[in-house]
């Protein structure tokens, strides 16, 4: 029976992470293992569960049907196993969230610093990417995004203030170039991209004045898929970034940077961690919720 649990939990975890690479490296185990592991499964059950190529796994119509009438159990069992935390003298258990990096890097790791220290039973994961996150699905406790991105049917606990958003080049991008006054001259700029995952493409950049909006495709020689790389290239005047105002705010002030279409750029929405609504919240989830809550 033991066997057999453990080659379920292995399987589960390929197929939730449709890499066996991944999969290995979160069960603790070799790749070679957990392959052998897997097809000693099949073997037993005498069916096929994943189909398998150079690049990724895949659940066949018999694996995605044993996923889905165990994995709930086992996802029962996990809760529960984290319920009993509360019986503890202190809070414990392991937390993943999904963040962008300037959340991660402005919220979540200012209030860990404080808070891990007093519970070192407690462990957090962070995961940043800038595309959405189903978290149910990829088994997060809790993800960060902007307060529009979050869905309706979720919690959602406000971590921060709206906060501007400023474009941005070096004094020498702007030798010989006359500065943009509106988002339109932007095409004749390099400006550097932020790659978004979910969709493959480039983020457009939002502007608006006078209730007009205007989005406008970043045209350049650099796109990358973090907001610090994007600083470093326009510190080295390679170029214009659309980054967070309190990202820039000091390079402004010293005179590395000169923020353009300023009358242009609106807010964001400020961050938020949103879960499900029907997570029962173990305590070691109420202290990270309660550490990034703002308070205005």
């Amino acid at each position: 029976m033991r066997r057999t649990v453990d080659d379920l939990i292995a399987f589960l975890t390929v197929a939730r992470e449709q890499s066996f690479t991944r999969a290995a490296a979160r069960l603790g185990i070799s790749q070679p293992a957990l392959s052998k592991t897997i097809r000693m499964l099949e073997h037993r059950l005498g069916v096929r569960l994943l189909t398998r190529t150079t690049r990724s796994v895949s659940t066949t119509e018999a694996g995605e049907r044993l996923l889905l009438t165990i994995g709930p159990h086992f996802d029962g069992i996990e809760a529960g196993l984290a319920a009993l935390g509360e019986l503890r003298d202190r809070p414990a258990g392991h937390l993943r969230i999904t963040s962008v990096e300037h959340a991660s890097q402005m919220i979540l790791a200012p209030a860990l610093a404080k808070l891990l220290p007093d519970y070192p039973d407690i462990s957090v994961e962070i995961i940043n990417e800038y595309g959405l996150t189903d978290i149910v699905a990829d088994r997060f406790d809790a993800g960060i995004r902007l307060g529009e991105q979050v869905a309706q049917d979720m919690v959602a606990v406000r971590i921060s203030p709206d906060f501007g958003m400023a474009v941005v080049g070096s004094p020498s991008y702007f030798e010989g170039r006359t500065r943009p006054d509106t988002p339109q001259d932007l095409t004749s700029h390099i400006c550097i991209g932020l790659r978004l995952p979910t969709s493959g493409g480039l983020w457009s950049w939002p502007f608006a004045k006078d209730e007009r909006e205007i989005k406008v495709r970043p045209q350049g020689q650099m796109s990358f898929n973090t907001i610090t790389l994007a600083l470093d290239m326009a510190l080295a005047g390679l170029g214009l970034a659309y980054l967070p105002d309190n990202v820039v705010s000091h390079h402004i002030a010293s005179g590395r940077l000169k923020q353009v279409l300023a009358d242009w750029s609106p807010p964001a929405s400020g961050y938020h961690l949103y879960y499900p609504s029907r997570r029962q919240p173990t305590p070691a989830f109420a202290l990270l919720v309660d550490a990034v809550r703002y308070r205005a």
